[in-house]
């Protein structure tokens, strides 16, 4: 009985390093909501604004936060929302201080 509760309870704190590493690690900037909805024409955001939108979206984001969407794309969040990341190369990426 004894040794069920010690693997129990390591098996708990194994998963639960595990589930805080990948928080920390697992995310990108692509992965917030707030900063991502300005780019889409409905809360499914399924559908990107038009170039002159997005690039004004775009505008109004930080630098930090430009330089890490631009980073995210880069990577292999880009798989997750290749629509975005396009428009990223081909609008933001140059617009990012005009």
């Amino acid at each position: 009985m004894t040794k069920m509760v010690v693997f129990g309870a390591l098996a708990l704190s194994l998963l639960g390093g595990a589930a805080l590493a990948a928080g920390e690690t697992g995310t990108s900037a692509l992965d917030d909501p707030a900063k991502m909805q300005p780019f889409y024409t409905d809360s499914t955001m399924k559908s990107l604004r038009s170039e002159d939108e997005f690039i004004k979206a775009w505008k109004a984001l930080t630098d930090e936060d430009r330089t890490a969407m631009t980073k995210s794309c880069d990577e292999e969040a880009a798989n997750a929302h290749p629509e975005f990341c396009s428009s990223v190369k081909k609008n933001g990426a140059g617009s990012a201080n005009n």
